[in-house]
């Protein structure tokens, strides 16, 4: 049920909320808030979209001479952070940006997800759902406070407690996570050490979007109170596995049935013709989509072969070695996994863009090319490139190179966030590329 002005007045009063949040996201995926009092004066001016900010002072927003921004709450995303102090507890609502004339900011990724969800509205479609499973690092902190690379356990893969040092913090996050409304289904150690996952509920993508970001910062500020530095850093360690987001997404059909599920499949594989076009469409983009779902210089030391991220464009069914697989589970469970992201991407601009080359592959009736089954890190490049397997791009330079040639990727994004993104992208790329690391130091200084 809809929660209402009347609901929130209530909740602050019986919760004692003396700060409210106004969170956004800005182009980068990074959340930004502007905490007002929680004043009967200041929620009537935010429940009634009339709370203002400088958009000029984000990243990638609007120039200094048209800076005035609104934030608009949405409302059904009310929340009570289960920390607070002696002044009484923080609240949170995440928001929508719009312009002084009352237009959709355009440069607003949760607003740009919006425009994508009307486009599947359009194609017949009711809901696009998305299960993501958000990996982190945790390191311990220096005596000044300040994050290391020095991790405080030394388990493995699903390994239990006292090998896992971090158990007691995972659990203070799921049991927060749980307290604000996520429905978490697992919790466990990942390969590396140091290395966490926490997988909640799939939801209705703008949903679970939101609760993307809100997972973020409560596993950062969980992470701190332990004593540790939570990093979503896809790989902040040479030699060990980064860090993942698979993204589980499925389409349902307006009588809510799920539109990528067919038990008549002449395949065999109980996947509709929708299903196959929309991994058509995933297939055909997923080289110019890559520098959203990996959008730092740092994404690209993940995807490399030998640490189990996906390196070639490829699909399959259980095999976990190419760019798209299928899990088991069919009927209403009916999902495509994309296992390249990370979580450095903004979700909301990487579902807008996978909805929409998803969506093109149903329109255009794209075919999906072959599976394969088998493990392709164990092929050699002649029998890659005759399964016509090809490489994701390597470096974020090339990665951007791409995007700017796929029109449905730019369209999906808008004018407005294609230019400040890619702009973005290219400093930080030249950046890089002028920066003399310690690697270079000892490999050539002695030998030149």
């Amino acid at each position: 049920m809809a929660l209402t002005v009347a609901d929130i007045k209530q909740d602050i009063k019986d919760k004692n909320v003396t700060f409210l949040r106004l969170m956004f996201t800005d182009i980068l995926g990074t959340m930004k808030n502007v905490e007002i009092p929680a004043t009967d004066e200041q929620i009537e001016k935010v429940l009634s979209n009339k709370a203002m900010f400088d958009g000029s002072s984000i990243e990638g927003f609007v120039r200094i001479n048209e800076s005035d921004m609104y934030l608009y709450p949405d409302l059904d995303t009310w929340t009570v952070f289960p920390w607070g102090d002696e002044n009484g507890a923080v609240a949170g609502l995440i928001c929508d940006i719009y312009t002084p004339e009352g237009e959709p900011f355009a440069g607003d990724p949760r607003g740009n997800l919006k425009r994508s969800l009307k486009h599947m509205e359009e194609a017949g479609f009711k809901s696009f759902n998305l299960g993501p499973e958000p990996e982190f690092f945790l390191f311990k902190l220096n005596d000044k406070g300040e994050p290391t690379l020095d991790v405080n356990d030394k388990g493995g893969y699903f390994d239990l407690a006292p090998t896992d040092l971090a158990d007691n913090t995972r659990r203070e996050i799921v049991n927060v996570l749980t307290e604000m409304g996520f429905e978490v289904e697992a919790s466990h150690h990942e390969v590396a050490v140091g290395q966490h996952e926490i997988d909640f509920k799939y939801g209705e993508v703008l949903e679970a979007c939101d609760n993307i970001q809100i997972f973020k910062l409560v596993v950062k500020t969980i992470a701190r109170k332990h004593g540790l530095y939570a990093t979503f850093m896809a790989k902040p360690k040479y030699g060990i596995a980064g860090s993942g987001m698979h993204c589980n997404m499925s389409l349902f059909d307006k009588d809510g049935n799920n539109a990528f599920f067919d038990p008549e499949d002449k395949n065999g594989m109980q996947l509709s013709q929708t299903a196959y076009h929309f991994l058509g469409g995933l297939m055909k983009h997923a080289y110019n989509y890559t520098a959203i779902m990996n959008p730092t210089v740092n994404s690209y030391k993940r995807l490399v072969p030998g640490y189990e991220a996906p390196v070639y464009i490829a699909w399959a069914g259980r095999n976990r070695s190419p760019l798209i697989r299928v899990p088991a589970s069919r009927g209403m469970s009916t999902r495509l996994e994309l296992r390249s992201v990370d979580p450095t991407a903004n979700p909301y601009l990487a579902m807008a863009v996978l909805l929409e080359a998803g969506l093109d592959g149903v329109k255009n009736k794209i075919e999906a090319p072959a599976p394969v089954e088998s493990n392709i890190y164990a092929m050699s490049a002649d029998e890659r490139k005759e399964a016509g397997i090809t490489d994701l791009p390597s470096t974020l330079h090339n990665a951007i190179k791409a995007l700017l040639e796929d029109d449905v990727v730019k369209e999906a994004l808008g004018e407005h966030i294609t230019t400040n993104f890619v702009e973005a992208k290219r400093l930080e790329w030249a950046s890089y590329a002028t920066f003399v690391s310690q690697w270079e130091i000892e490999n050539y200084l002695d030998l030149y």
